[in-house]
């Protein structure tokens, strides 16, 4: 991949430390999203399925346990910081593999799988209709895609919410073109349905999916805002905005931000709106 926030050696690099250290609370973020992908898989026992950007391997796991026993998962991700730890984590028994190199060009085996799986896995393709097309081969004829990824910025509160309440401090930069690999590549219907049509699947469905994302926990809800912030400062894009800023700037950001966190705040969980497409098609 190219020189971007998103290339194989960020996501080797800082990028995926960073993403190892925070796994349980980014897992928690995505839980409800991730549950409703593997709903809509309905993977089976006796399935073979390839997990794309598997990440860490929670939802490899979780596949593993629906298509046991006798089905098999391989996870595929370019960050080698999250596969080492996804191959420590016990298996319970389920036949699962963990694969560090770029899903859309692995040579599969044509026809290997009975399902592509992926939990936000697939928006960070150089060339998505290569990659898809790539992924669709490695399915046998009347094998299934299901994945989920992000809508638009804009209804993603928790991509917008730094930019909306540190713009006045951090110069943003220029809108870049929303179709490059990232986050929200993905997030305009008609082109995620081009790509998908483009790359050889059929019978697509592309429903909207509106979930909570839990970007803090604590006792109290203090103690949930100072859990977001950590979020945001160590992960989220508040992370990218502030890189080489200088302290005053930083401090003003990050008081900024507390403020907004705090105002998303109950029960002691921050709680920002995440929007994203919950999607299904068929290899035929």
């Amino acid at each position: 991949m190219n020189d971007t926030p998103y290339a194989s050696s960020a996501w080797s690099g800082h990028k995926g430390h960073q993403w190892v250290l925070h796994q349980r609370r980014l897992d928690r973020m995505l839980a409800d999203f991730g549950e409703a992908a593997l709903d809509a898989a309905s993977p089976r026992p006796g399935d073979r399925v390839l997990d794309v950007g598997c990440g860490a391997g929670t939802t490899t796991l979780a596949l593993g346990r629906r298509v046991h026993p006798g089905g098999s998962v391989v996870g595929v991700d370019i960050s080698a910081p999250l596969i080492q730890l996804a191959r420590s984590r016990p298996t319970g028994g389920a036949q699962v593999e963990f694969v560090l190199d770029d899903a859309s060009r692995v040579p599969f085996d044509p026809g290997g799988f009975d399902l592509v799986f992926a939990r936000f896995g697939v928006m960070f393709f150089d060339d998505p209709v290569a990659a898809f097309r790539h992924l669709r081969r490695a399915l046998r004829p009347g094998g299934r895609l299901a994945f989920i990824c992000w809508r638009t910025p804009d209804e993603n509160d928790w991509i917008s919410l730094p930019s909306r309440v540190a713009g006045h401090l951090v110069p943003t930069p220029p809108p870049g073109d929303p179709r490059a690999p990232g986050p929200c590549s993905l997030g305009e219907r008609p082109h995620l349905e081009a790509v998908l049509r483009e790359a050889g699947f059929d019978d697509i469905e592309i429903a909207p999916l509106d979930r909570g994302v839990v970007f803090g926990r604590g006792a109290t809800d203090a103690e949930a805002v100072d859990d977001a912030l950590v979020m945001a400062l160590e992960v989220g894009p508040m992370s990218r905005l502030l890189e080489d800023q200088p302290d005053e700037v930083r401090a003003g950001a990050t008081s900024a931000l507390r403020d907004a966190l705090a105002e998303r705040t109950a029960d002691g969980a921050v709680v920002i709106g995440g929007a994203a497409w919950l999607v299904t098609a068929g290899a035929f």
